[in-house]
């Protein structure tokens, strides 16, 4: 039921909402990874975010597309809960570092910028991102940059405004070894997608 559930929304709410209402435009899409594992990394502004990759998958796919989010706010009252886990289908993640044990541990085993943003400015990557990339050196890292949902549906917003939108999908790359040199090169990777719109990405 869950299932038929998510691809409803997808296929009825969300996409038409991206596409018609906001005006996606989406370059690189065929740079994602069509099989197996990968850990997707894109910057955060919005809620729209997570709704807009998971949009760019197939249907059939989107039960192998596992979203990190917050614990402490999508599990905080039994609806966003639910909605969280069986419509979006994150994987909650305990921030700050307690409670123990490995944060991560659900993320390694379902092979993520984490805390939103302000509106259109990109925040310094979660270095969480290379910890899962040296765990699982192997898998691809698709850098996925994202312009205008910021605006669309800022942060603690529930009123969206109608306002175009790009995602520009980059080459894949892998851990390299080391966890400063993986961010830089997660940085660069970021700053280039952002210039192929023409967006200054840092403030």
């Amino acid at each position: 039921m869950n299932r038929l559930l998510r691809s409803g929304f997808f296929l009825l709410v969300a996409r038409p909402v991206l596409t018609l209402v906001l005006g996606a435009q989406v370059r690189g899409r065929a740079l994602l990874p069509g099989t197996g594992p990968a850990i997707i990394v894109a910057n955060h502004n919005s809620h729209l975010d997570t709704l807009t990759i998971l949009t760019m998958f197939h249907l059939r796919d989107l039960p192998m597309v596992r979203p990190v989010a917050a614990a402490d706010y999508f599990l905080r009252s039994r609806l966003r809960a639910w909605f969280a886990r069986s419509i979006i289908g994150i994987i909650p993640v305990v921030r700050g570092g307690h409670g123990g044990g490995n944060p991560l541990a659900l993320c390694e085993e379902a092979l993520p910028e984490g805390s939103r943003g302000e509106p259109e400015v990109m925040s310094a990557f979660k270095r969480g991102v290379a910890h899962l990339a040296r765990a699982r050196p192997h898998v691809p890292v698709p850098p996925l940059f994202i312009h205008g949902l910021g605006k669309a549906l800022p942060k603690d917003s529930f009123l969206l405004v109608p306002f175009n939108c790009d995602i520009v999908v980059g080459e894949l790359f892998f851990w390299d070894g080391d966890i400063d040199r993986f961010m830089t090169t997660l940085r660069a990777r970021m700053e280039g997608l952002a210039a192929q719109i023409h967006v200054p990405p840092w403030q």
